[in-house]
């Protein structure tokens, strides 16, 4: 397997297609599209590192899964019945995201992830090269 970091949340031609019939429906003047989970991933010699911009959100709301070679971060806000002011009749606050990225089969204990200021960082190995050992083969 490749070592890389690829996003799957839509492939080459699903943004395309999107793309496509989406602006037929978008105001002229109007960009509607949500910047949500902004990421930037670097490398070094042994890992990889994503810092997710997740701003407004306590450690509390995030998760972050690895299953099957794809690492899965989420992040839900809602406000309870209990912490709404006396003054508001009604209010509703309820957020969610979700981002994906195939990193291929590791070992999950050594993922690492901290969340300060508002940017999730996760540390994610490289996996291991292994090299084709050239052998010789003795003929009888």
């Amino acid at each position: 397997m490749k070592n890389l970091i690829r996003s799957n949340n839509s492939g080459y031609l699903g943004d395309f297609f999107s793309d496509s019939f989406d602006s037929l429906f978008r105001p002229l003047f109007f960009d509607e599209k949500l910047d949500i989970m902004k990421t930037d991933i670097s490398e070094d010699e042994n890992n990889y590192s994503l810092e997710i911009e997740l701003p407004g959100y306590e450690k509390s709301d995030i998760t972050v899964d690895y299953e099957k070679g794809y690492l899965t971060v989420r992040a839900e806000k809602s406000e309870k019945e209990g912490e709404v002011k006396p003054n508001y009749i009604r209010k509703e606050r309820s957020v969610s995201c979700q981002r994906s990225f195939y990193v291929g089969e590791i070992d999950e204990d050594s993922i690492a992830a901290k969340y300060a200021n508002g940017v999730l960082t996760v540390t994610v190995p490289k996996q291991d090269k292994k090299k084709p050992v050239k052998k010789g083969i003795n003929i009888d």
